[in-house]
């Protein structure tokens, strides 16, 4: 087993990324022993997505049985369906109707454009512009959940639904991370 990255910048943007998924989906797994199955069985369905991405990030960063065309079809595919699950079929409803519909709107855009690189058979042809714009538009819908998110009267949910917000991003970001490195060589 070797590290398939050799730059420390690399490695630092995995490891953070990883180090910080782990600790969000470990504490969404505590809201959901918390405050039980029974109001929080969405939040554990999302976190399955991401438990999936975090091990086959580490597993693809390791260099353990997983190629790279492996590892960009079953994580944009997870991502992809969180997404849709959480933000398209089933989206919270927010107080600030301008900001929800933003964020159906920017939720279609990251979905199509997951759809569009998860669809690529030559995927090192997408620009890294392109791979950061996934990010980008991931970390808007997160900044546009927490203002929205703050705005409201704050309950005992609310902590955890702000760490929840962040978690895709996270995930994303090491995404991009990963493939970015994977475009240059």
């Amino acid at each position: 087993m070797s590290i398939r990255f050799k730059n420390k910048s690399d490695i630092f943007n995995i490891a953070v990324t990883a180090v910080a998924a782990v600790l969000s989906v470990g504490i969404m797994l505590y809201g959901v022993w918390h405050f039980g199955l029974q109001n929080t069985w969405p939040e554990l369905v999302l976190n399955l997505f991401y438990i999936a991405c975090v091990v086959m990030m580490w597993m693809y960063f390791l260099g353990c049985r997983i190629t790279t065309q492996q590892f960009n079809y079953w994580c944009t595919f997870c991502v992809g369906v969180a997404v849709l699950l959480r933000d398209i079929l089933f989206p919270p409803h927010l107080a600030i109707q301008p900001i929800e519909k933003v964020c159906l709107v920017l939720s279609v855009a990251l979905l199509i454009m997951l759809t569009f690189f998860y669809a690529r058979k030559d995927w090192k042809s997408y620009t890294k512009g392109n791979l950061w714009a996934i990010f980008i538009v991931d970390m808007l819908i997160a900044v546009l959940y927490n203002i929205d998110i703050m705005l409201e009267p704050a309950d005992e949910f609310t902590s955890y639904m702000l760490v929840e917000i962040w978690i895709r991003p996270t995930i994303t970001y090491g995404l991009v991370a990963c493939f970015v490195k994977e475009t240059k060589e």
